[in-house]
């Protein structure tokens, strides 16, 4: 029997691990203070992305051939585009609140991706399960380090929080780094939906 729209959406939320208030909360006011930074933190995720994985150039032609990470920090095509990245993180946690808005921006990202660039979806990825953990170092003010073992997949998701996490260790925290890969996982889930739905067929597996 063929299975509703809604009724996938809802099996599909239901494997998502949901925000509460207080980490909405967090994840404000940590962003709040990566905002300020935008372009060079957009051009960080980027440069980390193409570096820890090559082959997510093949969506970028006009850097297919860059292999030198300070000519990439100079592009001002990249700097573009990072910030279109940054502004559409932005967007999602300015409607933390609002799932419906969010659920709207994730289905353009979704479809721009799967049908004008055609992105393979596991470049949003974050495996919760992985075999192996990012042990990711967070420095405090008041003690000299936490290890925060990190269970994900590090393509676009994960290069995103291990960035926040080196570049913004003070606000940082653990608790802050759940909440922040609760955020990204949902924000995988909802793109795969949107390839699901669009009919997307590759032979890799989401």
């Amino acid at each position: 029997m063929e299975r509703q729209q809604g009724e996938v959406t809802a099996d599909r939320l239901e494997r998502l691990d949901p925000l509460c208030d207080s980490e909405r909360e967090m994840i404000k006011d940590t962003w709040a203070k990566v905002y300020q930074n935008c372009d060079d933190v957009g051009v960080a995720i980027l440069i980390r992305l193409f570096v820890n994985f090559p082959s997510s150039k093949q969506y970028f032609k006009q850097f297919q051939q860059v292999e030198d990470p300070e000519e990439l920090e100079r592009s001002a095509q990249l700097r573009k585009h990072s910030r279109r990245v940054m502004n559409a993180i932005n967007t999602l946690v300015e409607n933390l609140h609002d799932g419906d808005k969010m659920v709207s921006v994730l289905k353009l990202v979704g479809k721009a991706h799967a049908l004008r660039h055609k992105v393979e979806p596991v470049y949003f990825k974050v495996r919760k399960n992985q075999a192996t953990c990012l042990h990711i170092t967070i420095t405090h003010r008041h003690t000299k380090a936490t290890v925060f073992p990190l269970s994900l997949s590090q393509i676009l998701c994960g290069v995103i929080l291990k960035v926040l996490v080196e570049d913004f260790p003070d606000y940082i925290t653990p608790e802050v780094a759940v909440a922040w890969t609760k955020l990204l996982d949902a924000i995988y889930w909802h793109v795969k939906g949107v390839y699901e739905e669009v009919g997307w067929a590759s032979s890799s597996a989401m």
